[in-house]
């Protein structure tokens, strides 16, 4: 009973640290068929278009985040020739920082939920929609039209890639210090998580992304997703 207990004070103080700006893991999983999930940025698992390849191809190559549950701010793009698929356009930024020939830019149109090439995209900066990995929302159409329609219903500043890639890279270094600090507090809570939840794993991981890929390949937590995974992954990471 007191490990019960414990496990449930765990997962409450997961739930204590979401935060719709900085986009962490959200929810009981990433929908199934047609069922649509209330997170807006999230999409049913066959309405999302995953372009990367791997085992870990469903999480964000940076920040291990699932990339359905926030695939309405999905970007991607070709890093050293070989695609990657992002959660938001910070995390894009950071490959684009890390010194790695990033080409073919694509974002998520959000009139029809594929990808189209960044630099034609219309975003719409700054709506009511819930922010992934930033304070400030950003999302992408394919047409203008699209995007002032949508922000005439939902607020915010419709913008060219060019303008919000700027924007992005200029609001880095303040937004991934606050993301940092925040995953630092997800990582504690993931040690807890683990000892509690997991069978030990003794492998290292470079990534979030790559330790949740691992969990779920051999099932090292039995029914762990949502954020308390991102939190176990996030500590795998950092330890």
């Amino acid at each position: 009973m007191k490990r019960v207990l414990m496990i449930a004070a765990v997962v409450l103080g997961m739930m204590s640290l979401a935060n719709a700006g900085m986009g962490m893991e959200q929810g009981k999983g990433m929908g199934q068929g047609k069922h649509m999930p209330k997170n807006y940025r999230m999409v049913p698992m066959d309405k999302a278009q995953i372009l990367q390849t791997g085992p870990a191809k469903m999480f964000c190559p940076k920040c291990g985040m699932t990339l359905p549950m926030f695939y309405r701010t999905n970007h991607a793009a070709k890093v050293d020739g070989k695609m990657e698929q992002f959660c938001s356009i910070h995390c894009l930024v950071e490959e684009m920082k890390s010194g790695k020939k990033v080409t073919d830019v694509q974002v998520v149109d959000n009139s029809t939920l594929k990808f189209i090439p960044a630099e034609k995209a219309w975003y719409v900066v700054g709506s009511s929609k819930p922010a992934t990995m930033s304070k400030v929302s950003k999302y992408a159409f394919g047409t203008k039209e699209a995007a002032e329609k949508f922000a005439k219903e939902y607020g915010g500043k419709v913008l060219p890639y060019a303008e919000v890639l700027k924007m992005a890279e200029a609001n880095f270094d303040k937004e991934a210090a606050m993301i940092a600090k925040r995953q630092g507090m997800m990582a504690k809570k993931g040690e807890m998580i683990y000892k509690n939840k997991c069978q030990p794993i003794e492998e290292k991981f470079a990534t979030a992304a790559e330790a949740k890929a691992y969990i779920k390949q051999h099932n090292s937590c039995p029914g762990l997703k949502g954020k308390p995974l991102q939190a176990v992954g996030l500590y795998l990471k950092s330890r």
